[in-house]
């Protein structure tokens, strides 16, 4: 069976380093909110190019504690509006709806799957404060339009970065980034006011459990944050605000800061592989992901579309290879929004139920991946 994912192999590579990073952790005696975590902090600030990271229990918390902080910054309040995707996982829409902000969602861009940007402006109202961008499957969703709206109508813009760690947006005219010192290349994570990360297992840098991050250049932010992760308190046994426990601990920061290490020859790995699905399968019944393939892409997901889902992924399991559907329901057709069924979002609907991910892993070997595209080319309707 070739895997979709198969996370012991992932982790084994680094078996050793673990195991000694745990032993440590283990006999320092101390678990939560030391050492590990602050290096994990300051290296993945740096890494993203931010000012501050601040780690969290996960990703959906990440993205809660942002939208909180802004409320009580004042900056936001209770049913002030937020556009979001309708093509996403649903913990983008989750964090909103838990502070009681409004989402108002958008449909994508059919061929990048991520939020049209061209469709943001004619969706801001008056109660309009935020913009969140998901940078979905592993690609950089922003340009330079996305930025002149935020600024126009003084919007927060927070990116969903689960997905995309180590993605590059670049400025798409390299003669005006040189003479105008616009925007440098820069990694998600530091595109927007603040970014929300996931280290989900199955994420490009996973943790072997639970974790998430904050990154923001706002010092207010990252002290309201903070504190909000922990309580609510900046200072043991002083609360001013009414908070969370949200935080990442020890022993996840030293995986993590391990793993780090590693990241980018990973992405780098997942390109390859996704190239090669690009330039082989050939099955007219098979639409590929469109991209520049450029390094705006970390392929957390190879995800094709064919209006025969069920009968190829059966066939593909048949042959014993694994996929998945990411995702099989859009947000607004779940029971928990219930609300929404009556709503309608075409396009979002089109990729819900079109959608496949083929294996994609930095562990893929060049044999199971030729395998693979041979019985995807095979396949008939």
């Amino acid at each position: 069976m070739i895997k979709f994912l198969d996370l012991q192999k992932i982790n084994a590579q680094y078996s050793e380093e673990l195991k000694q990073a745990a032993s440590e952790v283990i006999d320092s005696g101390w678990y939560l909110l030391g050492e590990r975590v602050d290096q994990f902090e300051k290296n993945l600030a740096e890494y993203i190019g931010s000012k501050h990271a601040i780690g969290v229990a996960n990703g959906l918390d990440a993205l809660r504690l942002i939208l909180k902080a802004y409320i009580e910054m004042g900056i936001m309040q209770e049913g002030d509006e937020v556009i979001v995707p309708a093509n996403t996982y649903i913990a983008s829409i989750l964090a909103i709806t838990d502070n009681r902000l409004k989402p108002v969602l958008v449909e994508p861009d059919i061929n990048t799957y991520n939020l049209d940007i061209s469709l943001i402006e004619e969706n801001i109202t008056e109660r309009t404060k935020a913009i969140m961008v998901v940078h979905l499957y592993g690609r950089v969703c922003w340009s330079e339009e996305l930025d002149r709206i935020g600024k126009k109508y003084n919007l927060k813009i927070i990116e969903d970065n689960a997905q995309a760690i180590g993605a590059i947006y670049s400025h798409p005219n390299r003669a005006e980034r040189k003479t105008q010192n616009v925007v440098r290349d820069r990694k998600t994570g530091s595109l927007g006011d603040a970014a929300g990360f996931s280290f989900y297992p199955g994420k490009n840098l996973g943790a072997l459990g639970d974790g998430g991050a904050v990154t923001t250049d706002d010092d207010e932010l990252a002290k309201v944050v903070r504190a909000l992760a922990n309580y609510g308190s900046g200072e043991k046994y002083v609360f001013d605000y009414q908070g969370l426990n949200s935080r990442v601990d020890e022993i996840q920061a030293a995986f993590l800061n391990i793993k780090l290490k590693y990241l980018d020859t990973e992405n780098q790995r997942r390109r390859e592989i996704a190239q090669y699905y690009l330039d082989n399968i050939i099955n007219p019944d098979i639409i590929l992901p469109n991209s520049d393939f450029s390094l705006s892409h970390v392929w957390h997901l190879f995800v094709i579309r064919t209006k025969h889902r069920d009968k190829f992924q059966k066939y593909l399991t048949e042959n014993d290879i694994q996929t998945l559907i990411h995702y099989p329901t859009p947000p607004h057709k779940q029971n928990a929004y219930k609300n929404w069924s009556n709503l309608e979002f075409p396009i979002t609907e089109e990729i819900h139920s079109e959608v496949l991910s083929l294996p994609i892993s930095p562990i893929l070997s060049d044999k199971e991946l030729k395998k693979v595209v041979v019985f995807i080319n095979k396949f008939t309707t």
